[in-house]
């Protein structure tokens, strides 16, 4: 099943024409032949009929749906793997207006569908086994991007909400640390963090590129190298190597996303949207059907209404 490949939406749906044929998909990327129980991966399982199976140990009856970002959900898997391509493939996102549109569902289940996705987004991208980026002499760069309305452009009542904590305490920082031609990771942090965040995400044997900004000064203690460009001096690349402009270009298409797609984004699900893009610039280079099956492999983080909903 893993052999089936497609390039467009029509193709798709032609690849898997019934249900049946997703749940044996999906049962060959989740476990390859040997069914693993979700309640305890040491049992010995039993097949059941109508694509079910029984765990020994426990006495519980699963599927492949069970434990997965399908779990207790009658929307058919068919619809979820146009779901999920639809998701994958847009360079700057689907609103979930639109896909409601695409997928002849109300906005509501299109919206929940699409935060089930998201949540299986945050795929470990380094290659180190302490999950920083970089090492080895690589170049990282870091810089940080704030998310949130201009204070022009909002109602009295709430300019006057925000005004006693300060213009920027609507706005939301997300950081971002791009290995020059390599992997991308993008983190919602709070501004005192910043440092922090860097030390915890790259690897020290790593050369650091960032701009001025005092939260990097001290940076050059805990890293191979650390070069930075002047931007308030309108120093954008030095000696050809020496820049931050592909991680700058990682934000501009972020900006595009929430700009021009879906317009606000919320401090609770910042993470999610910013996974998003990370999943997307991170399979840059791999086709249509790589990109959907990695996600699917990945499809273990369920997600609950009530969670999501949540204060």
């Amino acid at each position: 099943m893993i052999n089936k490949d497609f390039k467009s939406v029509r193709e798709l749906v032609k690849a898997f024409p019934s249900e049946q044929v997703c749940i044996e998909h999906l049962e060959q990327l989740r476990w390859g032949g040997n069914v693993v129980s979700p309640f305890d991966e040491t049992s010995k399982v039993y097949k059941c009929a109508g694509n079910k199976y029984k765990c020994k140990n426990t006495g519980k009856y699963f599927n492949v749906r069970t434990a997965t970002l399908f779990d207790n959900t009658k929307i058919e898997l068919q619809t979820w793997f146009v779901a999920i391509y639809l998701l994958t493939g847009h360079k700057k996102g689907i609103s979930s207006l639109q896909l409601a549109k695409d997928l002849n569902v109300t906005q509501k289940t299109a919206w929940f569908m699409a935060q089930r996705i998201r949540n299986c987004f945050g795929i470990d991208a380094s290659d180190n086994e302490d999950g920083k980026l970089g090492g080895g002499g690589q170049i990282v760069e870091v810089d940080e991007t704030y998310v949130g309305g201009k204070m022009k452009n909002m109602t009295h009542k709430k300019r006057k909400a925000i005004g006693a904590a300060g213009a920027n305490n609507n706005k939301h920082m997300v950081m971002g640390y791009l290995v020059r031609g390599g992997a991308l990771k993008l983190q919602h942090v709070a501004t005192k963090t910043v440092f922090e965040n860097v030390l915890n995400n790259v690897s020290s044997d790593s050369v650091l590129l960032t701009d001025m900004s005092n939260s990097y000064n001290n940076a050059g203690k805990y890293f191979a190298a650390h070069e930075t460009v002047d931007h308030g001096k309108k120093e954008y690349v030095r000696e050809q190597t020496i820049h931050t402009n592909s991680i700058e270009g990682v934000f501009s298409m972020f900006d595009r996303m929430v700009i021009g797609t879906y317009h606000y984004l919320s401090g609770k699900h910042m993470q999610k949207y910013a996974n998003e893009l990370s999943f997307r610039y991170n399979t840059r280079t791999s086709t249509e059907c790589e990109r959907f099956n990695l996600m699917l492999t990945n499809c273990t983080n369920r997600l609950t209404y009530n969670t999501l909903i949540a204060k």
